[in-house]
């Protein structure tokens, strides 16, 4: 889908606001004759939709494959699209796209994340530093606030730090532990984390799994020193136990039966059911040309 670029950083913008992952796209290379200029830019979401315009329907194909490996690596690349077989290159991908006009491309992609979740229940001097830290690492720190509706969402949700002195804490525990947030930290000394532990409705394995005091032990004594502990227990627990569902999973691809091309195996790509079997394909001429006459091409590649 073609847009403005207005139009794009307005739509990347909704997009982080709303913690939606994504690969932002630029070219910054374009050999004639390409339809596609350096600065033009895409996005690539979790399930294939490209928005934006990086060039014609093979190269969005290739953008679209590759888009959805950058997400899952969660690492940046820089995309090389080729009309003839090139060697590897240092630093970049290199893809041989037999369908395009007879330019080259090179794309600069940058997976874009949501920050860390991390929801903090209390306004105590150690959630309130905790709060202004976090911040300044550049997480997304937020104040559980149930509302009137229970538990906020914790699909996504990075870590939960209790720093309430008591208010609310059994509960607020529960709902994070059950919904397997990778940290649940719980801001008390020794004695009275025990004590809250032991009341926790939950099995003996998942109180374990409750941080208490909260924090690596570095000798902490004021409420930001607390706070940096705290921090980095939780850089350690993302780094052990990276929170899968925000970003995507494992794309499958399939081999175009007619420019052998890899084609992502996802709704906004392009198929045709062809005796009973799905076939992928990089753009509409693949489809039509192997539609019309399938005998023609090697499609043992191509099943799905």
């Amino acid at each position: 889908m073609s847009m403005t670029t207005r139009a794009l950083r307005e739509r990347v913008e909704r997009l982080q606001a709303e913690r939606v992952p994504f690969v932002h796209a630029r070219v910054v290379l374009a050999e004639r004759p390409t339809s596609a200029k350096p600065g033009d830019e895409a996005i690539v979401l979790a399930d294939g939709t490209i928005e934006g315009f990086v060039g014609g329907q093979c190269a969005l194909a290739t953008l679209r494959a590759q888009g959805l490996a950058v997400l899952e690596r969660r690492e940046s690349t820089l995309l090389r699209i080729a009309p003839r077989p090139e060697p590897e290159q240092p630093g970049k991908t290199v893809v041989h796209n037999p369908c395009q006009s007879g330019g080259t491309l090179e794309i600069f992609m940058e997976p874009v994340l949501p920050a860390p979740l991390v929801r903090i229940l209390g306004t105590t001097p150690i959630g309130v530093a905790l709060a202004s830290v976090g911040g300044a690492l550049g997480y997304d720190m937020q104040p559980w606030d149930s509302g009137c509706c229970g538990a906020p969402d914790l699909a996504t949700t990075d870590a939960v730090v209790v720093a309430s002195h008591g208010n609310g804490e059994e509960a607020v525990l529960e709902a994070a532990i059950r919904a397997g947030v990778p940290y649940v930290g719980l801001v008390a000394s020794r004695k009275r984390g025990a004590a809250v532990l032991a009341s926790l409705d939950l099995t003996d394995e998942q109180r374990a799994s409750v941080r208490t005091p909260a924090g690596l032990d570095i000798g902490a004594r004021t409420a930001e020193e607390v706070a940096l502990s705290i921090l980095a227990e939780i850089v350690v627990t993302r780094t052990a136990e990276p929170r899968s569902s925000s970003a995507a999973a494992p794309v499958a691809t399939a081999v175009d039966p007619v420019c052998h091309m890899d084609v992502a195996m996802v709704p906004s790509s392009i198929s045709a059911e062809v005796d009973g079997t799905t076939r992928w394909f990089c753009c509409a001429g693949c489809r039509d040309r192997f539609v019309a006459d399938p005998s023609a091409f090697d499609t043992a590649a191509s099943r799905a």
